[in-house]
């Protein structure tokens, strides 16, 4: 019912990324189908049907995390059909998340970090191993998202100003700063890339063997790859990298508002969780350290 209108609206004003309206799209087609199985016509949808349908997730098994992935993706479309006038009232206004347990971001030791780094410099002589060390240090070094990195293109780096524009969410521009190493190490890739001749060669600045643009399972197993080599942990994925460099910057003294501006976050509540992370290490290293701990 009205799906269609209500992705268009997603994709074209709210401006989200292909990620985020899939995500959506599914949580739509779900509660749809689940209409249809009960025979519930779409007008006499109410409050008290939705809570049966969020309780009949809860009892398939879905985490309340998932849970509330769901009703907040059918809140907004519950809201974008009152907004144009599509029904009159809001079955989803009453509907509140479920409770969860607070999850802290999941980080890597940023010592074992900077050791795995000089050492895949060290070792890096052909394209694909530059690369992939590239790839780690842009991730690590700047906090940028997995879908940001695949936006990059040449012609958005600025190697004599040490800065990077990044397109990110709702395609929202910012700089980020890169440390003189890295300028000097992204000077040694984009000569290799060259010299690779690629045929068709790509703007993008990270991209396959063949020189295609690069993507998301592509960087996902490059990170898992190396990070295995540090760490045992099940979570080896690019976002850890974002929350290594946050929480890296927090413990060595920046301000809360400079994080949320090197990371892209629309408000503060988003960065404030590094700062858990900070406090658990502290309570970590006290109870280590400390003759009555």
């Amino acid at each position: 019912m009205y799906k269609d209108r209500f992705i268009n609206f997603l994709k074209f004003e709210k401006r989200y990324s292909a990620h985020t309206i899939t995500a959506y799209e599914m949580e739509v087609e779900n509660l749809l189908k689940f209409l249809e199985s009960e025979n519930m016509p779409f007008e006499e949808v109410d409050y008290k049907f939705l809570r049966y349908y969020f309780s009949t997730l809860r009892e398939q098994g879905k985490e309340p995390s998932s849970v509330n992935r769901a009703i907040s993706s059918i809140k907004s479309y519950y809201k974008f059909l009152v907004r144009e006038e599509l029904i009159a009232k809001n079955p989803m206004a009453l509907i509140k998340a479920m409770k969860t347990a607070k999850r802290l971001p999941v980080v890597v030791e940023k010592e074992k970090m900077v050791k795995l780094l000089e050492q895949l410099d060290q070792e890096a002589e052909d394209f694909e191993s530059r690369r992939d060390f590239i790839v780690l240090e842009l991730l690590f070094g700047t906090g940028i998202r997995l879908a940001e990195l695949l936006k990059i293109k040449e012609s958005d780096i600025d190697l004599y100003n040490k800065k990077i524009l990044i397109f990110g969410k709702r395609s929202k521009e910012r700089f980020v700063p890169i440390h003189k190493t890295l300028v000097g190490e992204l000077e040694k890739y984009l000569q290799q890339k060259k010299a690779q001749q690629f045929q068709n060669i790509s703007e993008e600045l990270i991209v396959s063997k063949e020189g295609k643009p690069a993507y998301a399972k592509m960087i996902y197993q490059i990170v898992k790859k190396y990070l295995s080599m540090i760490t045992s942990q099940k979570k080896r994925s690019p976002h850890v990298l974002r929350h290594t460099f946050a929480t890296a910057l927090l413990d060595n003294g920046a301000d809360l508002n400079a994080i949320k501006e090197l990371l892209g976050h629309a408000g503060l509540t988003a960065t404030q969780v590094y700062t858990h992370n900070s406090a658990e290490r502290l309570k970590s290293i006290y109870k280590q350290a400390h003759p009555k701990a």
